[in-house]
Protein backbone atom coordinates (compact mmCIF):
# COMPACT_ATOMS: atom_id res chain seq x y z
CA UNK A 1 0.00 0.00 0.00
CA UNK A 2 1.52 3.29 -1.11
CA UNK A 3 -0.86 5.54 0.85
CA UNK A 4 -0.07 6.58 4.40
CA UNK A 5 -3.15 6.80 6.62
CA UNK A 6 -3.18 10.12 8.50
CA UNK A 7 -4.54 9.68 12.03
CA UNK A 8 -5.22 12.98 13.80
CA UNK A 9 -5.36 13.00 17.60
CA UNK A 10 -5.51 16.77 18.12
CA UNK A 11 -8.88 16.43 19.87
CA UNK A 12 -7.62 13.72 22.23
CA UNK A 13 -3.87 13.76 22.83
CA UNK A 14 -3.56 17.39 21.71
CA UNK A 15 -6.22 18.51 24.15
CA UNK A 16 -4.38 16.74 26.98
CA UNK A 17 -1.70 19.44 26.79
CA UNK A 18 -1.79 21.51 29.98
CA UNK A 19 -4.17 24.45 29.47
CA UNK A 20 -5.48 23.22 26.14
CA UNK A 21 -9.09 22.35 27.01
CA UNK A 22 -11.77 22.80 24.34
CA UNK A 23 -15.53 22.97 24.66
CA UNK A 24 -17.89 20.80 22.63
CA UNK A 25 -18.56 23.30 19.84
CA UNK A 26 -14.85 24.09 19.48
CA UNK A 27 -14.08 20.39 19.11
CA UNK A 28 -16.77 20.06 16.44
CA UNK A 29 -15.38 23.07 14.57
CA UNK A 30 -11.89 21.57 14.54
CA UNK A 31 -13.25 18.15 13.49
CA UNK A 32 -15.06 19.70 10.52
CA UNK A 33 -11.87 21.47 9.46
CA UNK A 34 -9.91 18.21 9.79
CA UNK A 35 -12.49 16.67 7.46
CA UNK A 36 -11.79 19.44 4.92
CA UNK A 37 -8.06 18.81 5.37
CA UNK A 38 -8.70 15.20 4.39
CA UNK A 39 -7.41 13.28 7.40
CA UNK A 40 -8.36 9.62 7.32
CA UNK A 41 -8.98 9.11 11.04
CA UNK A 42 -10.06 11.60 13.71
CA UNK A 43 -9.49 10.48 17.28
CA UNK A 44 -12.37 12.51 18.68
CA UNK A 45 -11.73 11.99 22.38
CA UNK A 46 -11.49 9.81 25.45
CA UNK A 47 -15.20 9.53 26.31
CA UNK A 48 -14.87 7.75 29.67
CA UNK A 49 -12.90 10.65 31.15
CA UNK A 50 -15.80 13.14 31.36
CA UNK A 51 -19.44 13.68 30.31
CA UNK A 52 -18.28 16.61 28.17
CA UNK A 53 -15.84 14.44 26.21
CA UNK A 54 -18.55 11.78 25.75
CA UNK A 55 -20.95 14.37 24.29
CA UNK A 56 -18.26 15.87 22.07
CA UNK A 57 -17.44 12.46 20.57
CA UNK A 58 -21.13 11.69 20.10
CA UNK A 59 -21.73 15.00 18.28
CA UNK A 60 -18.68 14.60 16.04
CA UNK A 61 -19.68 11.01 15.21
CA UNK A 62 -23.08 12.24 14.03
CA UNK A 63 -21.95 15.31 12.07
CA UNK A 64 -18.54 14.44 10.58
CA UNK A 65 -19.13 11.65 8.08
CA UNK A 66 -16.14 11.18 5.77
CA UNK A 67 -13.27 10.24 8.11
CA UNK A 68 -13.18 7.33 10.49
CA UNK A 69 -14.17 8.57 13.95
CA UNK A 70 -12.09 6.90 16.63
CA UNK A 71 -12.44 6.77 20.42
CA UNK A 72 -9.70 5.90 22.87
CA UNK A 73 -10.54 3.56 25.74
CA UNK A 74 -8.82 1.77 28.59
CA UNK A 75 -8.43 -2.00 28.36
CA UNK A 76 -11.54 -2.40 30.46
CA UNK A 77 -14.82 -4.01 29.36
CA UNK A 78 -17.06 -1.34 30.89
CA UNK A 79 -14.95 1.44 29.38
CA UNK A 80 -15.21 -0.21 25.97
CA UNK A 81 -19.00 -0.44 26.32
CA UNK A 82 -19.30 3.26 27.19
CA UNK A 83 -16.88 4.28 24.46
CA UNK A 84 -18.94 2.41 21.88
CA UNK A 85 -22.07 4.27 22.99
CA UNK A 86 -20.36 7.57 22.15
CA UNK A 87 -19.17 6.57 18.66
CA UNK A 88 -21.79 4.10 17.44
CA UNK A 89 -23.54 6.69 15.21
CA UNK A 90 -20.39 7.35 13.18
CA UNK A 91 -20.40 6.42 9.51
CA UNK A 92 -17.01 4.75 10.08
CA UNK A 93 -16.47 4.03 13.82
CA UNK A 94 -13.27 2.76 15.40
CA UNK A 95 -12.50 1.62 18.94
CA UNK A 96 -8.91 2.23 20.05
CA UNK A 97 -7.72 0.24 23.07
CA UNK A 98 -4.56 1.28 24.91
CA UNK A 99 -2.66 -0.87 27.41
CA UNK A 100 0.86 -0.50 28.79
CA UNK A 101 3.51 -2.98 27.73
CA UNK A 102 6.85 -1.92 29.27
CA UNK A 103 8.13 -3.51 32.45
CA UNK A 104 8.43 0.00 33.93
CA UNK A 105 4.70 0.59 33.52
CA UNK A 106 3.73 -2.96 34.52
CA UNK A 107 5.75 -2.84 37.75
CA UNK A 108 5.17 0.72 38.94
CA UNK A 109 1.77 1.59 37.51
CA UNK A 110 -0.33 -1.47 36.74
CA UNK A 111 1.16 -4.01 39.19
CA UNK A 112 0.59 -6.78 36.64
CA UNK A 113 2.64 -9.52 35.01
CA UNK A 114 3.36 -9.89 31.32
CA UNK A 115 1.02 -12.88 31.19
CA UNK A 116 -1.82 -10.83 32.70
CA UNK A 117 -1.29 -8.07 30.12
CA UNK A 118 -1.45 -10.60 27.29
CA UNK A 119 -4.73 -11.96 28.64
CA UNK A 120 -6.21 -8.46 29.06
CA UNK A 121 -5.14 -7.52 25.54
CA UNK A 122 -6.79 -10.57 23.99
CA UNK A 123 -9.98 -10.29 26.05
CA UNK A 124 -10.62 -6.58 25.49
CA UNK A 125 -9.93 -6.67 21.74
CA UNK A 126 -12.27 -9.64 21.33
CA UNK A 127 -14.94 -7.77 23.33
CA UNK A 128 -14.57 -4.59 21.24
CA UNK A 129 -14.76 -6.63 18.03
CA UNK A 130 -18.35 -7.54 18.94
CA UNK A 131 -19.29 -3.90 18.38
CA UNK A 132 -17.43 -3.03 15.16
CA UNK A 133 -14.92 -4.40 12.71
CA UNK A 134 -12.38 -1.56 13.03
CA UNK A 135 -10.32 -2.09 16.17
CA UNK A 136 -6.96 -0.50 16.98
CA UNK A 137 -4.68 -1.65 19.77
CA UNK A 138 -1.79 0.37 21.22
CA UNK A 139 1.00 -1.20 23.25
CA UNK A 140 1.82 1.86 25.34
CA UNK A 141 5.50 2.64 25.97
CA UNK A 142 6.51 0.19 23.25
CA UNK A 143 9.87 1.87 22.70
CA UNK A 144 10.94 0.89 26.24
CA UNK A 145 9.55 -2.65 25.99
CA UNK A 146 11.39 -5.88 25.18
CA UNK A 147 10.84 -6.13 21.39
CA UNK A 148 10.03 -9.83 21.57
CA UNK A 149 7.27 -9.12 24.07
CA UNK A 150 5.86 -6.38 21.81
CA UNK A 151 5.75 -8.83 18.92
CA UNK A 152 3.99 -11.36 21.14
CA UNK A 153 1.34 -8.79 22.09
CA UNK A 154 0.79 -7.79 18.45
CA UNK A 155 0.27 -11.40 17.41
CA UNK A 156 -2.26 -11.99 20.21
CA UNK A 157 -4.36 -8.86 19.49
CA UNK A 158 -4.39 -9.46 15.73
CA UNK A 159 -5.65 -13.00 16.34
CA UNK A 160 -8.33 -11.48 18.59
CA UNK A 161 -9.52 -9.14 15.81
CA UNK A 162 -7.40 -5.98 15.86
CA UNK A 163 -7.20 -4.41 12.41
CA UNK A 164 -4.64 -1.75 13.31
CA UNK A 165 -1.73 -2.25 15.71
CA UNK A 166 0.04 0.79 17.06
CA UNK A 167 3.67 0.88 18.19
CA UNK A 168 3.98 4.09 20.24
CA UNK A 169 7.04 5.95 21.40
CA UNK A 170 4.93 7.19 24.32
CA UNK A 171 7.65 9.07 26.18
CA UNK A 172 9.75 10.18 23.20
CA UNK A 173 12.64 7.91 24.16
CA UNK A 174 13.59 6.25 20.87
CA UNK A 175 16.22 7.20 18.33
CA UNK A 176 15.14 7.01 14.65
CA UNK A 177 17.26 3.99 13.67
CA UNK A 178 16.29 2.19 16.88
CA UNK A 179 12.60 2.90 16.38
CA UNK A 180 12.80 1.90 12.73
CA UNK A 181 14.32 -1.43 13.74
CA UNK A 182 11.45 -2.03 16.18
CA UNK A 183 8.86 -1.38 13.46
CA UNK A 184 10.70 -3.42 10.84
CA UNK A 185 11.04 -6.22 13.39
CA UNK A 186 7.26 -6.45 13.63
CA UNK A 187 7.06 -7.38 9.95
CA UNK A 188 9.75 -10.03 10.44
CA UNK A 189 8.63 -11.51 13.76
CA UNK A 190 4.82 -11.30 13.88
CA UNK A 191 3.44 -14.13 11.70
CA UNK A 192 -0.01 -12.57 11.20
CA UNK A 193 1.16 -8.95 10.76
CA UNK A 194 -0.21 -8.91 7.21
CA UNK A 195 -3.75 -8.94 8.62
CA UNK A 196 -3.36 -5.50 10.27
CA UNK A 197 -2.14 -2.01 9.47
CA UNK A 198 0.96 -1.03 11.43
CA UNK A 199 0.71 2.41 13.03
CA UNK A 200 3.09 4.65 15.00
CA UNK A 201 2.45 7.36 17.58
CA UNK A 202 5.53 9.36 18.58
CA UNK A 203 6.09 11.99 21.25
CA UNK A 204 8.56 14.83 21.05
CA UNK A 205 10.41 14.76 24.38
CA UNK A 206 13.78 14.69 22.59
CA UNK A 207 12.57 16.61 19.54
CA UNK A 208 12.50 13.44 17.40
CA UNK A 209 8.78 12.71 16.99
CA UNK A 210 8.65 13.61 13.30
CA UNK A 211 11.99 11.95 12.54
CA UNK A 212 10.90 8.73 14.27
CA UNK A 213 7.53 8.75 12.48
CA UNK A 214 9.15 9.21 9.06
CA UNK A 215 11.68 6.45 9.77
CA UNK A 216 8.81 4.14 10.75
CA UNK A 217 6.98 4.94 7.52
CA UNK A 218 10.14 4.19 5.58
CA UNK A 219 10.32 0.80 7.35
CA UNK A 220 6.75 -0.20 6.50
CA UNK A 221 4.30 1.53 8.87
CA UNK A 222 1.27 2.75 6.94
CA UNK A 223 -0.56 4.77 9.57
CA UNK A 224 1.00 7.73 11.35
CA UNK A 225 -0.56 9.45 14.36
CA UNK A 226 0.02 13.04 15.37
CA UNK A 227 -1.51 16.44 15.98
CA UNK A 228 -1.84 19.77 14.25
CA UNK A 229 1.02 22.09 15.32
CA UNK A 230 2.48 19.13 17.27
CA UNK A 231 0.52 19.96 20.45
CA UNK A 232 0.02 17.34 23.13
CA UNK A 233 1.27 15.91 26.41
CA UNK A 234 4.56 17.36 27.70
CA UNK A 235 6.65 18.39 24.66
CA UNK A 236 3.86 17.36 22.31
CA UNK A 237 3.24 14.85 19.54
CA UNK A 238 4.55 14.41 16.05
CA UNK A 239 3.51 17.43 13.98
CA UNK A 240 1.22 16.13 11.25
CA UNK A 241 1.78 19.07 8.89
CA UNK A 242 5.53 18.38 8.94
CA UNK A 243 5.06 14.67 8.22
CA UNK A 244 2.56 15.33 5.44
CA UNK A 245 4.74 17.91 3.70
CA UNK A 246 7.86 15.76 4.11
CA UNK A 247 6.09 12.93 2.27
CA UNK A 248 4.82 15.31 -0.43
CA UNK A 249 8.04 17.31 -0.87
CA UNK A 250 10.28 14.22 -0.87
CA UNK A 251 8.01 11.89 -2.81
CA UNK A 252 11.07 10.71 -4.72
CA UNK A 253 12.51 9.47 -1.42
CA UNK A 254 9.43 7.93 0.21
CA UNK A 255 7.44 6.82 -2.87
CA UNK A 256 4.30 7.33 -0.78
CA UNK A 257 1.23 9.55 -0.84
CA UNK A 258 -1.47 10.82 1.53
CA UNK A 259 -5.06 11.84 0.91
CA UNK A 260 -4.49 15.30 2.39
CA UNK A 261 -5.55 18.57 0.76
CA UNK A 262 -2.38 20.40 1.75
CA UNK A 263 -3.85 23.81 0.87
CA UNK A 264 -5.95 23.47 4.04
CA UNK A 265 -2.91 23.05 6.33
CA UNK A 266 -2.33 26.69 7.23
CA UNK A 267 -6.00 27.37 7.91
CA UNK A 268 -6.21 24.27 10.12
CA UNK A 269 -3.09 25.31 12.02
CA UNK A 270 -4.48 28.79 12.69
CA UNK A 271 -7.82 27.39 13.86
CA UNK A 272 -6.21 24.97 16.31
CA UNK A 273 -3.93 27.72 17.63
CA UNK A 274 -6.86 30.10 18.03
CA UNK A 275 -9.14 27.68 19.87
CA UNK A 276 -6.54 26.03 22.11
CA UNK A 277 -4.74 29.28 22.92
CA UNK A 278 -1.34 27.81 21.99
CA UNK A 279 0.55 30.22 19.70
CA UNK A 280 2.59 28.84 16.82
CA UNK A 281 6.26 29.72 17.20
CA UNK A 282 7.53 31.97 14.36
CA UNK A 283 10.21 29.50 13.25
CA UNK A 284 7.81 26.52 13.24
CA UNK A 285 8.23 24.45 10.08
CA UNK A 286 5.46 24.71 7.47
CA UNK A 287 3.06 26.99 9.41
CA UNK A 288 5.24 29.41 11.39
CA UNK A 289 5.15 33.13 10.59
CA UNK A 290 8.74 32.97 9.32
CA UNK A 291 8.41 29.71 7.37
CA UNK A 292 8.23 31.59 4.06
CA UNK A 293 9.85 34.90 5.03
CA UNK A 294 13.34 35.88 3.93
CA UNK A 295 15.58 38.47 5.56
CA UNK A 296 19.19 37.78 4.62
CA UNK A 297 20.40 39.81 1.63
CA UNK A 298 21.77 36.67 -0.01
CA UNK A 299 18.45 34.86 0.43
CA UNK A 300 16.37 37.81 -0.83
CA UNK A 301 18.60 38.11 -3.90
CA UNK A 302 18.10 34.43 -4.63
CA UNK A 303 14.32 34.65 -4.14
CA UNK A 304 14.05 37.57 -6.58
CA UNK A 305 15.86 35.55 -9.22
CA UNK A 306 14.13 32.20 -8.60
CA UNK A 307 11.97 31.17 -5.61
CA UNK A 308 13.33 27.62 -5.64
CA UNK A 309 16.79 28.89 -4.64
CA UNK A 310 15.65 29.10 -1.01
CA UNK A 311 12.14 27.62 -0.92
CA UNK A 312 11.60 23.87 -1.27
CA UNK A 313 7.81 24.30 -1.10
CA UNK A 314 5.39 26.68 -2.77
CA UNK A 315 3.70 28.60 0.07
CA UNK A 316 0.37 28.21 -1.74
CA UNK A 317 0.69 24.43 -1.44
CA UNK A 318 0.04 24.72 2.32
CA UNK A 319 -2.51 27.53 2.02
CA UNK A 320 -0.18 30.50 2.56
CA UNK A 321 -0.58 33.24 -0.10
CA UNK A 322 2.76 33.69 -1.84
CA UNK A 323 2.29 37.42 -2.36
CA UNK A 324 1.69 40.10 0.27
CA UNK A 325 -1.25 42.26 -0.74
CA UNK A 326 -1.54 45.27 1.55
CA UNK A 327 -5.02 46.62 2.25
CA UNK A 328 -5.93 50.04 3.65
CA UNK A 329 -8.87 52.30 4.40
CA UNK A 330 -9.55 52.90 0.70
CA UNK A 331 -9.92 49.17 -0.01
CA UNK A 332 -13.46 48.10 -0.85
CA UNK A 333 -15.60 45.08 -0.04
CA UNK A 334 -14.47 43.17 -3.14
CA UNK A 335 -10.75 43.52 -2.35
CA UNK A 336 -11.37 42.48 1.25
CA UNK A 337 -13.44 39.47 0.20
CA UNK A 338 -10.78 38.40 -2.30
CA UNK A 339 -8.08 38.61 0.34
CA UNK A 340 -10.15 36.58 2.78
CA UNK A 341 -10.56 33.91 0.10
CA UNK A 342 -6.81 33.83 -0.56
CA UNK A 343 -6.25 33.36 3.17
CA UNK A 344 -8.70 30.45 3.19
CA UNK A 345 -11.76 32.14 4.71
CA UNK A 346 -15.23 31.82 3.17
CA UNK A 347 -17.52 33.50 5.71
CA UNK A 348 -21.28 33.74 5.49
CA UNK A 349 -22.69 37.10 4.42
CA UNK A 350 -23.44 38.10 8.02
CA UNK A 351 -19.96 37.08 9.18
CA UNK A 352 -18.41 38.93 6.24
CA UNK A 353 -20.34 42.10 7.03
CA UNK A 354 -19.14 42.03 10.63
CA UNK A 355 -15.56 41.34 9.57
CA UNK A 356 -15.63 44.11 6.94
CA UNK A 357 -16.95 46.63 9.47
CA UNK A 358 -14.16 45.64 11.86
CA UNK A 359 -11.63 45.90 8.99
CA UNK A 360 -12.76 49.44 8.18
CA UNK A 361 -12.47 50.40 11.83
CA UNK A 362 -8.96 48.92 11.94
CA UNK A 363 -7.96 50.63 8.67
CA UNK A 364 -8.82 54.00 10.22
CA UNK A 365 -6.26 53.26 12.95
CA UNK A 366 -3.57 51.63 10.79
CA UNK A 367 -2.16 52.78 7.47
CA UNK A 368 -1.56 49.28 6.15
CA UNK A 369 -3.49 46.14 7.11
CA UNK A 370 -1.45 42.94 6.72
CA UNK A 371 -2.47 39.32 6.35
CA UNK A 372 -1.72 38.70 10.03
CA UNK A 373 -3.93 41.66 10.95
CA UNK A 374 -6.79 40.20 8.91
CA UNK A 375 -6.37 36.76 10.48
CA UNK A 376 -6.43 38.30 13.96
CA UNK A 377 -9.46 40.40 13.05
CA UNK A 378 -11.42 37.42 11.70
CA UNK A 379 -10.54 35.39 14.78
CA UNK A 380 -11.71 38.22 17.03
CA UNK A 381 -15.04 38.48 15.18
CA UNK A 382 -15.59 34.73 15.52
CA UNK A 383 -15.05 35.04 19.26
CA UNK A 384 -17.86 37.61 19.54
CA UNK A 385 -20.58 35.62 17.77
CA UNK A 386 -21.83 33.58 20.77
CA UNK A 387 -21.27 35.79 23.79
CA UNK A 388 -23.12 35.95 27.09
CA UNK A 389 -21.44 39.31 27.76
CA UNK A 390 -20.16 41.73 25.10
CA UNK A 391 -17.80 44.63 25.73
CA UNK A 392 -19.67 47.78 24.73
CA UNK A 393 -17.54 50.56 26.20
CA UNK A 394 -14.35 50.92 28.22
CA UNK A 395 -12.67 53.95 29.80
CA UNK A 396 -9.46 53.87 31.83
CA UNK A 397 -7.48 56.47 33.73
CA UNK A 398 -4.01 55.74 35.09
CA UNK A 399 -0.58 57.25 35.60
CA UNK A 400 2.43 57.22 37.90
CA UNK A 401 0.67 59.44 40.46
CA UNK A 402 -2.96 58.45 39.94
CA UNK A 403 -5.01 55.47 41.09
CA UNK A 404 -5.80 53.22 38.10
CA UNK A 405 -9.54 53.36 37.49
CA UNK A 406 -11.69 51.59 34.91
CA UNK A 407 -15.30 52.12 33.90
CA UNK A 408 -16.86 49.26 31.92
CA UNK A 409 -20.15 48.84 30.14
CA UNK A 410 -21.27 45.37 29.05
CA UNK A 411 -24.26 44.21 27.01
CA UNK A 412 -25.78 40.82 27.84
CA UNK A 413 -27.07 38.44 25.18
CA UNK A 414 -30.63 39.40 26.14
CA UNK A 415 -29.88 43.08 25.49
CA UNK A 416 -29.58 44.16 29.11
CA UNK A 417 -26.92 46.86 29.67
CA UNK A 418 -24.64 46.65 32.73
CA UNK A 419 -22.12 49.26 33.88
CA UNK A 420 -19.72 49.62 36.80
CA UNK A 421 -16.31 51.00 37.74
CA UNK A 422 -13.44 49.77 39.89
CA UNK A 423 -9.96 50.59 41.15
CA UNK A 424 -6.99 48.32 40.56
CA UNK A 425 -3.24 47.85 40.93
CA UNK A 426 -2.90 48.81 37.26
CA UNK A 427 -5.19 49.60 34.31
CA UNK A 428 -5.72 45.96 33.31
CA UNK A 429 -6.36 44.93 36.91
CA UNK A 430 -8.90 47.77 37.26
CA UNK A 431 -10.69 46.60 34.10
CA UNK A 432 -10.81 43.01 35.36
CA UNK A 433 -12.08 44.13 38.77
CA UNK A 434 -14.91 46.08 37.10
CA UNK A 435 -15.83 43.14 34.86
CA UNK A 436 -15.83 40.79 37.86
CA UNK A 437 -18.27 43.07 39.69
CA UNK A 438 -20.65 42.84 36.73
CA UNK A 439 -20.30 39.17 35.81
CA UNK A 440 -19.93 37.77 39.31
CA UNK A 441 -18.32 34.43 38.42
CA UNK A 442 -15.54 33.35 40.84
CA UNK A 443 -12.28 32.58 39.03
CA UNK A 444 -8.53 32.90 39.31
CA UNK A 445 -6.34 34.49 36.65
CA UNK A 446 -3.52 31.97 36.07
CA UNK A 447 -1.82 33.31 32.95
CA UNK A 448 -1.61 36.62 31.10
CA UNK A 449 0.51 37.27 28.02
CA UNK A 450 0.55 39.91 25.33
CA UNK A 451 2.24 40.02 21.94
CA UNK A 452 2.28 42.17 18.84
CA UNK A 453 0.61 40.60 15.81
CA UNK A 454 2.71 42.65 13.37
CA UNK A 455 5.54 45.18 13.50
CA UNK A 456 5.14 48.90 14.05
CA UNK A 457 3.78 51.30 16.64
CA UNK A 458 0.25 50.90 15.22
CA UNK A 459 0.32 47.09 15.40
CA UNK A 460 -2.55 45.03 16.73
CA UNK A 461 -1.86 43.69 20.20
CA UNK A 462 -3.07 40.18 20.97
CA UNK A 463 -3.69 39.12 24.57
CA UNK A 464 -3.96 35.53 25.77
CA UNK A 465 -5.19 34.74 29.26
CA UNK A 466 -6.14 31.63 31.19
CA UNK A 467 -8.49 31.55 34.15
CA UNK A 468 -9.31 28.67 36.50
CA UNK A 469 -12.69 27.87 38.02
CA UNK A 470 -13.63 24.69 39.92
CA UNK A 471 -10.43 23.00 38.79
CA UNK A 472 -10.97 23.66 35.07
CA UNK A 473 -8.92 26.05 32.94
CA UNK A 474 -10.51 28.33 30.33
CA UNK A 475 -8.54 30.20 27.67
CA UNK A 476 -9.43 33.63 26.33
CA UNK A 477 -7.96 35.69 23.50
CA UNK A 478 -8.58 39.25 22.42
CA UNK A 479 -7.00 41.63 19.93
CA UNK A 480 -7.10 45.37 19.36
CA UNK A 481 -4.78 48.26 18.57
CA UNK A 482 -5.41 49.31 22.20
CA UNK A 483 -3.84 46.72 24.49
CA UNK A 484 -6.18 47.55 27.40
CA UNK A 485 -9.20 46.91 25.16
CA UNK A 486 -7.56 43.68 23.94
CA UNK A 487 -7.09 42.63 27.58
CA UNK A 488 -10.77 43.24 28.32
CA UNK A 489 -11.84 41.28 25.23
CA UNK A 490 -9.59 38.35 26.21
CA UNK A 491 -10.98 38.26 29.75
CA UNK A 492 -14.57 38.34 28.52
CA UNK A 493 -13.77 35.64 25.98
CA UNK A 494 -12.52 33.37 28.80
CA UNK A 495 -15.52 34.21 31.00
CA UNK A 496 -17.94 33.49 28.14
CA UNK A 497 -16.29 30.11 27.65
CA UNK A 498 -16.60 29.40 31.36
CA UNK A 499 -20.30 30.34 31.36
CA UNK A 500 -20.96 28.25 28.23
CA UNK A 501 -19.29 25.24 29.87
CA UNK A 502 -21.43 25.63 32.99
CA UNK A 503 -24.60 25.75 30.87
CA UNK A 504 -23.74 22.60 28.94
CA UNK A 505 -22.32 20.82 32.00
Amino acid sequence: MNKVIIFDTTLRDGEQAAGGSLNIQEKLEIAKQLEKLGVDVIEAGFPVTSPGDFEAVRLIAKEVRKPTICVLTHANLEAIDKSWESVKDAAHPRIHIVLSSSDIHLFYQLKKTREEILEMSQRTVAHARKYCGDIEFSAMDASRTDPQYIYQILQVVIDAGATTVNIPDTVGYAMPAEFGNLVEGAFKNVPNIGKATVSVHCHNDLGLAVANSLEAIKRGARQVEGTINGIGERAGNASLEEIIMAIKTRQNFFNLTTGIDTTQIYKTSRLVSELTGFPVQPNKAIVGANAFRHSSGLHVDGMIKAAQTFEIMDPKSVGVPSSSLVLGKTSGRHAFRERLAELGYTPSEDDFNRAFAAFKDLADKKRDVTDRDIESLVAQEKRTVSETYHLDRLQVTCGDRGIPTAAVRLVKADGKVLADAALGAGPVDAVYQAINRLVGVPNELTEFSVKSVTEGIDAIGEVLIRIASDGTTYTGRGSDTDIIVASAKAYLNALNRLLAAKRTG
